[in-house]
């Protein structure tokens, strides 16, 4: 076995490498979730309003809050896997009522102007990712430097006590 080999299996070991798809997903969400909030959940509301999804400035709030708060709970690894459930509901409610009509890519250039770069609606793409790095990080289990890790450790390390 090569040194290389050994380090890569000692860090996949550790799940280290759920660290930046965390980070990553986690942002992304955090992202969404603010840009609703800084525009007004009213604004959002509308839309949901639009696509038939029933108690829209309710719903607004909930999306809204939820993104926020569990994009930033994600990123800090807090309850990873129970969050992981609405999110993905957040993802497909997305990708059936709005993008699916338009296909899979997420870009569709359409043209190039003095400008800039002009785009056409946007497909399911990103909610499939985004679905793909919840159930892996859900399924993944604790991740080093996460919240969810401390708190296993800090179980372990009391039951052990207790069974004494």
């Amino acid at each position: 076995m090569t040194r290389w080999s050994s380090w890569t299996r000692r860090l996949a070991g550790e799940r280290w490498a759920l660290v930046p798809l965390r980070l990553a997903v986690g942002f992304g969400f955090a992202a969404h979730g603010w840009a609703k909030l800084a525009r007004g959940p009213e604004s959002f509301a509308t839309i949901l309003a639009a696509i038939g999804v029933p108690a829209p400035g309710p719903t607004a709030w909930l999306t809204t809050l939820l993104e926020l708060v569990g994009g930033v709970a994600v990123m800090l690894g807090a309850a990873v896997a129970p969050l992981s459930v609405p999110l993905c509901a957040i993802l497909a409610t997305a990708m059936l009522s709005v993008h699916l009509p338009y296909g899979f890519s997420s870009i569709r250039l359409q043209a190039v102007t003095a400008a800039g770069a002009k785009f056409g609606p946007v497909g399911y793409e990103i909610d499939v990712l985004y679905i793909a790095g919840l159930v892996t990080l859900a399924l993944g289990g604790t991740s080093p430097v996460s919240i969810d890790r401390w708190r296993e450790t800090r179980r372990r390390a009391q039951r052990g006590l207790s069974s004494r």
